[in-house]
């Protein structure tokens, strides 16, 4: 049976001198001081009804701290196995002991870890830090991002492709996995060429070509239906059975918003909004997000506040593109209900402006409530003096640094994990990392 914690740390666990080894000695002696996180990481990853005998496995410990590595290094599970077994630094902070993982057991075990225990993680040792006088709330700076889906660059042809191409790879596995024979016209070679050359294609060619695109995958549609009643039909539904007719099923109903959205943008001529968009059939959850006039982007808003350290004091995942403006009150009502306590002065960017957020801030008892761009406010609106204003206007710049470190050297620029937890979890264990690596950052230099 799987163990939280190692029993005992071997004495002939040894670091590199290398300035990276030196870190990692002591992120180990930091964690080693928040048991707690590892009481959350053990929920996930041990089975009390299971009976303890057998192989004990990778420790709860252990496993969180492979996690931790994986996110610093932003490498594969292939490769942080390959690490692990070579390097003597690395299986000294992971406490492996006599165990060699592989890569399929890292992934199947650090997978297991929720969304939401890495994120109660996040909070703990933020709550912790703070009671311990490590993170200041004196001043706060607010700002939002985004973290991309592990997605191509969408469109409507590739997108009916894709739809083709899933459901008749079911369709052509159906005997294997539910024993009923379906009999099927592929149309998976036609529909790929179809898609290349609409995305080949000047506009007046790609209107005469989508027709047939859609054609073909409406025909496609329809043999998933009779597949589905076929497999309805049969008695002693299994297990493989049942997962092969809910994969239909979820790919049959997103083809049929890939069609109703190319119909109504591409032959109807129609704007069809975000919100009714579809961009990707493997990560459906993605969400079309426009900041400002820069680039169109896939993924999920991040909205966070950091203090004067660099540590994230307060981290969210958003659904949707809602208006910076609507983010700020919702970062003071976290410091406020969670952490206990308020900044004594918030500096947010241009987009969260407003006087009714400077309002609400002054109510509730933040001093001082700055955006770097008055957007439509004046200083005497915000109630700070030209020098004032300045100053907190410089300390704001510092936040585009922390999320540049914790999208390049945390791999948040990209979610590589798939499905929406998979997002969410990626995403928490990358801002869990950031603050446990800055902790270590202040003993070491």
């Amino acid at each position: 049976m799987r163990e939280t914690r190692n029993a005992q740390v071997s004495i002939f666990e040894n670091y590199s001198d290398h300035q990276y080894g030196i870190l990692l000695k002591r992120l180990s002696e930091r964690l080693d001081e928040h048991p707690e996180i590892l009481d959350l990481v053990a929920a996930d990853l041990i089975d009390t009804a299971t009976s303890p005998v057998g192989r004990i496995g990778l420790s709860a410990e252990s496993v969180l701290r492979c996690l931790l590595l994986k996110q610093q290094l932003r490498i594969s599970y292939e490769q942080l196995a390959f690490h692990l077994s070579d390097s003597v630094t690395y299986r000294a902070f992971a406490r492996l002991g006599h165990l060699m993982p592989s890569r399929s057991g890292l992934q199947s075990t650090i997978r297991r870890i929720r969304p939401e225990t890495l994120e109660q993680a996040y909070r703990l040792l933020t709550h912790n830090l703070l009671d311990q006088g490590v993170i200041s709330l004196d001043t706060l700076r607010i700002d939002s991002t985004v973290v991309a889906s592990n997605i191509a660059p969408p469109s409507d042809s590739q997108l009916l492709n894709d739809a083709v191409r899933v459901i008749s790879r079911l369709l052509a596995t159906s005997q294997s996995r539910t024993g009923v024979k379906l009999r099927f016209v592929d149309q998976r070679k036609l529909a790929k060429s179809l898609a290349f050359r609409i995305f080949n294609a000047k506009k007046a060619e790609k209107e005469m070509l989508y027709p047939d695109l859609l054609s073909i995958t409406r025909l496609v549609m329809r043999q998933a239906d009779r597949g589905l009643n076929r497999a309805a039909e049969t008695d002693c539904p299994t297990t493989s059975r049942q997962r092969w007719r809910r994969d239909l099923a979820h790919y049959r109903a997103l083809a049929q918003q890939v069609v109703t959205q190319t119909e109504r943008r591409v032959v109807q001529g129609e704007r069809v909004p975000s919100s009714e968009k579809i961009v990707s059939l493997f990560e459906p959850h993605t969400d079309i997000i426009v900041k400002g006039f820069r680039d169109v982007q896939y993924g999920h808003k991040v909205n966070l506040s950091s203090d004067k350290n660099g540590f994230i004091t307060a981290f969210s995942i958003e659904d949707g593109n809602p208006s910076d403006k609507d983010l700020f009150l919702p970062v003071l009502d976290y410091h406020e209900s969670v952490l206990g306590r308020l900044p004594r002065a918030v500096v947010a960017d241009g987009g969260y402006a407003s006087q009714a957020n400077v309002t609400a801030g002054r109510t509730r008892g933040v001093k001082q409530v700055v955006f770097h761009k008055p957007v439509g406010l004046s200083l005497s609106a915000m109630g700070v003096k030209s020098k004032t204003f300045q100053a907190l206007k410089h300390f704001r710049a510092g936040v585009e640094g922390n999320i540049s470190e914790l999208k390049r050297a945390f791999g948040a620029t990209k979610a590589r994990w798939k499905g929406h937890d998979g997002f969410k979890a990626f995403v928490w264990a990358s801002v869990l990392s950031y603050n446990l690596v800055r902790l270590a950052r202040l003993d070491t230099g």
